[in-house]
């Protein structure tokens, strides 16, 4: 995936990993992320392969509900340093969403996957990621989640 320098506008490469115990303590105390990821399981990172201190730019965490045939993305974040206006890396949130539909993909569930956005957040899941309102959730499947897949990933 590719991420974006906002100053530059040069694009680099960029990994998802899962996040192991130690590493989630370090990006508590980098105070980075505003949210208290410690609480959180399946959490996934965003890491700019350029860069050295191999920080994260992005956490997101999922719940696979099987039952239902759909990834629930539980909670996203971008860094403080990559949110706003003046955010250094752009792209972060769309190729963590990205990826979670990947892996309903994966697991056969047509792309279905949903969050439960903060109010002021709705307009943006709809625009920017295509997702759909239903009641206080919002999901993405087949054509609109083959199309983020295709831009971000």
């Amino acid at each position: 995936m590719k991420l974006l320098h906002t100053q530059s506008k040069e694009e680099f490469e960029a990994e998802i990993v899962e996040v192991d115990k130690k590493s989630l303590k370090k990006i508590v105390k980098s105070n980075q992320f505003q949210f208290d990821w410690s609480k959180e399981v399946n959490v996934f990172q965003i890491i700019g392969l350029n860069d050295e201190s191999r920080e994260a730019l992005g956490l997101i965490s999922m719940v696979d509900i099987t039952e239902e045939l759909r990834i629930h993305i539980n909670l996203i974040e971008n860094s403080n340093d990559n949110k706003g206006k003046k955010k250094k890396v752009d792209r972060v949130a769309g190729c963590l969403i990205a990826f979670a539909i990947q892996i309903a993909f994966e697991k056969g569930y047509l792309g279905f996957t949903s969050l439960t956005p903060k109010t002021e957040l709705i307009n943006l899941y709809i625009n920017k990621y295509g997702f759909s309102q239903y009641g206080r959730q919002l999901a993405i499947e087949r054509k609109a989640a083959i199309n983020l897949i295709q831009k971000y990933l």
